[in-house]
């Protein structure tokens, strides 16, 4: 986990996340920290099957886990649930933050383009199996509902709480799909793009790039709207970089690390005051322009 300052430019890595169960073999397992959320003094942070929950001073308090939480991929609060992403079982699963247990699921099922939800009991034995076939990645919650994304999806879903259906298509393997503005926000990985789309505006932001020697490098993944309007985009290797949609500019960019092990997964904006604690990570940062 890295802490970013965006006005000192300092950084910090209170948590280094270096699990023997980390499988760096190829897809599915163990693969890191996967979603960062915050509700009330708590961190809740997904490791792929298993929720973590940090106290302010960076100590594990408690963890969770759950038969359906299957290589988890993104993570949000929306009123008193936590709501995870698990791409192995196509499903949401919504952990309750007044009781710590998983009390709500719902699994996503497809034939082409038409959807459906299919609610089911997290605690119970008929939940899906492991399919993985939508490879979901995204989940964002406002008043308008719940959206859903994969990288198999073919599509932004929104769940009314009744019924889903397909908000706007995307391209294969986008991640971070979510309504913004009077469109739609994701970073277009396989292109390498942050892309905004709407019904008068297409805007296509690049990842950086760095040596062309440097392997699996410009993954976009990880994105965040901050309060003034800019966009924080994640990329490979770990790399953060601030955007102007308007000028359609960079406005900074951290590198934190060249080993492309370490990628960006999630981004969120750090409610609590710059801790006292935590060691700096020897990240670089570059500025591209003024804010």
């Amino acid at each position: 986990m890295f802490l970013v300052n965006l006005d000192t430019d300092q950084v910090l890595k209170p948590v280094d996340w270096n699990s023997n169960r980390i499988d760096g073999r190829g897809h599915g397992g163990e693969r890191g920290l996967r979603g960062v959320a915050f509700h009330g003094d708590r961190i809740y942070i997904a490791a792929s099957e298993e929720l973590l929950v940090f106290d302010r001073t960076f100590r594990v308090v408690a963890t969770h886990r759950n038969r359906y939480l299957d290589r988890c991929r993104d993570a949000c609060v929306h009123g008193h649930h936590l709501f995870l992403a698990s791409a192995g079982c196509d499903s949401i699963l919504g952990f309750n933050l007044e009781t710590d247990v998983f009390d709500w699921a719902l699994r996503i099922v497809t034939d082409g383009m038409v959807f459906r939800s299919k609610p089911f009991d997290p605690r119970g034995e008929d939940g899906p199996l492991l399919v993985e076939k939508l490879e979901l990645n995204s989940v964002y919650c406002n008043e308008g509902g719940m959206y859903v994304s994969g990288s198999r999806t073919g599509a932004l879903l929104r769940f009314d709480g009744r019924a889903i259906g397909v908000m706007a298509t995307l391209p294969a393997g986008a991640h971070d799909a979510r309504p913004f503005r009077d469109g739609i926000l994701f970073n277009d990985t396989q292109a390498g793009a942050i892309r905004f789309e709407s019904p008068g505006v297409q805007v296509a932001l690049p990842v950086p790039r760095f040596d062309p020697g440097l392997a699996r490098q410009g993954f976009g993944r990880g994105l965040c709207v901050l309060p003034e309007g800019a966009i924080a985009a994640g990329s490979s290797p770990a790399t953060l970089t601030l955007h102007d949609l308007e000028t359609q500019r960079p406005l900074k960019a951290f590198n934190l690390s060249l080993d492309v092990r370490s990628s960006i997964h999630s981004i969120g904006i750090w409610p609590y005051e710059w801790p006292e604690r935590g060691r700096n990570s020897g990240g670089s940062s570059r500025s591209t322009g003024s804010r």
